[in-house]
């Protein structure tokens, strides 16, 4: 740890030039930094170069996530840049709660604290953490984003003295930039966010590469999956709304976590029903079959086993779920300034047919005969039905 009270470092040991460049290579939007923590590490390797004492830079930006309240990049020379998460609960945590980071959110002012210098105000306890870990100064910086959100960046030295005037200066100047490159990126990721949570991860995707004219569709060979709770109406007509739609969060958090987690892309949720797919996309056809099947059991035993928080008993919320092998049409349904990325067509009909056999089937899971081929040995025949809709009756199987 450096001895307290020492003179700062050389004010002249700043290269301005470099601070220069460094502010000219983010106002032109840091390309050489493909991701957002290439863009922590870049500059602070660079501000280094530049004879900035850096011992570590963090940056913490909040962000619109249902589940994420934001995100801390933080760099250290001998790590790099590590980015971390931080959920709701983080508004209740005590070391939140006390610290710095807060402070600038409120007060939209910087603040620095010499921590080589044996007065400085020690007034929050994450300084104590700093200063036992050998660092010197700390400088917290508000970084302003165009729509007037304050987001924070800070700067840490173990050098002797801790950071010169020359040194702040460049630290200073690097805040406006630094900021318009973060909300660039922090806007896109929101897009990605919320497109991912309204729409699904794939079809985001294609939304933001362009994809966004009405009719403007593809046809794709896919894993169908269609489920729905069983008398659903009977308990909605029972149930507070508030009791109603907390069972149906908890539902489908039986189900969505399994799709996804098997490569599946939820399209929709139509009150208790749920529209998913599993692309093929160029692989194997009989694999996406076997992990759609798989993900349906999961989604079976997590439904059997959820607590329900006295809104239903233990095991009485009963679902099924129908799993088809077709094209479907996917793309942009809709009106002229309201459209829908999902997708329809014969193979979507007849999974929502073969779902309505499972209640009177007293069967979870069916499969029609197209999917069932690619999963040999798992699945057996239940017997040929007719579907409405569909011309000749159609052969479906359930769990062996």
């Amino acid at each position: 740890m450096p001895r307290i009270g020492q003179e700062p470092i050389d004010q002249e040991a700043i290269d301005q030039g470099g601070v220069d460049a460094t502010i000219a290579w983010m106002v032109d939007g840091c390309r050489s930094a493909p991701e957002a923590g290439d863009v922590l590490t870049e500059l602070c390797t660079r501000l280094v170069g530049c004879g900035v004492p850096l011992a570590r830079g963090a940056v913490f930006i909040r962000t619109l996530h249902p589940e994420i309240m934001g995100r801390r990049f933080l760099w250290r020379p001998e790590t790099g840049t590590e980015v971390s998460e931080a959920g709701f609960e983080t508004y209740n945590d005590v070391g939140y709660i006390a610290s710095p980071v807060l402070r600038v959110y409120g007060t939209r002012t910087g603040m620095r604290r010499r921590l080589a210098d044996p007065a400085c105000p020690m007034d929050f306890p994450i300084l104590q953490e700093l200063r036992d870990e050998g660092l010197t100064d700390y400088l917290v910086s508000p970084l302003f984003f165009s729509n007037g959100e304050v987001h924070v960046a800070t700067w840490s030295s173990a050098a002797p003295g801790g950071f010169s005037d020359q040194a702040i200066t460049a630290l200073e100047a690097v805040a406006a930039p630094l900021a318009r490159v973060a909300e660039v990126r922090s806007l896109r990721r929101v897009a990605l966010n919320l497109l991912d949570t309204y729409v699904g991860g794939q079809a985001g995707t294609r939304i933001l590469a362009g994809q966004i004219c009405r009719g403007d569709i593809e046809t794709i060979r896919a894993a169908i999956w269609l489920s729905d709770m069983r008398d659903f109406t009977g308990r909605a007509d029972r149930m507070p709304p508030e009791d109603l739609i907390a069972l149906l969060n908890r539902y489908f958090d039986c189900q969505v976590p399994a799709i996804r987690a098997h490569g599946g892309e939820v399209l929709k949720f139509m009150g208790d029903g749920l529209l998913a797919i599993f692309p093929i996309d160029g692989s194997d056809t009989a694999s996406v079959c076997r992990a759609a099947l798989a993900a349906a059991r999961v989604a079976e035993a997590e439904v059997a086993a959820a607590d329900w928080q006295g809104r239903a008993a233990p095991g009485a919320v009963r679902f099924g779920v129908a799993l088809h092998l077709g094209e479907v049409l996917y793309g942009n349904i809709g009106s002229a300034n309201r459209l829908d990325f999902t997708c329809i067509g014969p193979a979507v009909n007849l999974a929502a047919r073969i779902e309505a056999l499972s209640g009177d089937l007293g069967r979870t899971i069916l499969a029609s005969a197209d999917f069932a081929a690619c999963c040999p040995g798992e699945l057996t025949a239940l017997g040929a039905f007719a579907l409405k809709g569909v011309a000749a009756p159609q052969l479906v199987y359930g769990l062996a």
